[in-house]
């Protein structure tokens, strides 16, 4: 298990480096009531007083309900500014114009809310000069379970090296609350809609692989699958200026390698 304090410690500092140099005036991050964006969230309240969380539910039940309740304890608990906003008619209002130029296939419509939460993001950040923090962890990234240019984009990300187990030590560690630990992980997409079932994998059988090169066979055939089938995620921000920190490799030939990773946009 890592020394969580000193992890704390050192993740707090790089940010507050990062902002320095950036000449930044703040950070702003999704708040989706997740394991994901509640240490990210933590974080970056901890590094600098000035972090907003925004709240952006788009058409999912379970969005306005348990996710948004989620997230505004965690928020509070921790004292960092919540925001909300409802984007479902932005999403109806781009179905419909859509429906003019494709047929849109419902992995298309799935990936829709992500990249409308991140333009969001990127709006509230140019226009009160904050940096994007990213709530993406190393083991969806492994197997590119997130959206290309939707969660996926971001100018910095201090989780990107924790695999999913490590962020449920992480936030027990800073005693996080239950409600935010206990819930199946679940990228709020539709109602009933779990990142494992999504996934056809189990997180402790990813992490496993991850994190020692092996797990059961079933397991590895379909985290090499994933993992294949979803290089062009991964490589689409490579020609992007990125800059390192504690290099640190992962299994195989992904190349998410840097501990904090950093990129402008």
């Amino acid at each position: 298990m890592r020394d969580y304090k000193k992890e704390y410690e050192e993740r707090v500092a790089f940010i507050r480096n990062l902002l320095e140099k950036s000449g930044a005036k703040g950070i702003v991050y999704g708040n989706s009531g997740g394991k994901d964006s509640a240490l990210v969230g933590i974080l970056c309240k901890a590094a600098c007083d000035n972090t907003v969380g925004i709240i952006m539910p788009c058409a999912s039940k379970r969005n306005f309900g348990q996710d948004a309740e989620d997230a505004r304890i965690a928020a509070d608990q921790y004292g960092i500014e919540t925001r909300f906003i409802d984007l479902t008619p932005v999403r109806e209002a781009e179905m419909q114009q859509l429906s003019s130029l494709t047929e849109v296939t419902p992995a298309a419509v799935v990936n829709i809310a992500p990249r409308l939460r991140m333009t969001t993001l990127y709006a509230v950040a140019a226009s009160e000069g904050r940096l994007v923090a990213g709530t993406g962890n190393r083991s969806e990234a492994y197997v590119g379970y997130f959206t290309k240019w939707g969660d996926g984009a971001h100018d910095f990300n201090p989780i990107s090296d924790l695999t999913v187990t490590e962020i449920y030590e992480f936030l027990r560690y800073l005693d996080a609350p239950a409600c935010i630990i206990e819930k199946a992980p679940s990228a709020g997409l539709f109602d009933g809609q779990t990142d494992e079932a999504d996934m056809g994998l189990k997180y402790a059988d990813l992490d496993e692989y991850i994190l020692t090169g092996h797990t059961n066979e079933k397991a590895a055939a379909t985290i090499e699958r994933l993992h294949r089938n979803s290089r062009h995620k991964r490589d689409g921000i490579a020609p992007r200026a990125i800059i390192s920190l504690s290099a640190k490799k992962a299994v195989g030939s992904f190349t998410f390698s840097d501990k904090y990773r950093f990129i402008f946009s």
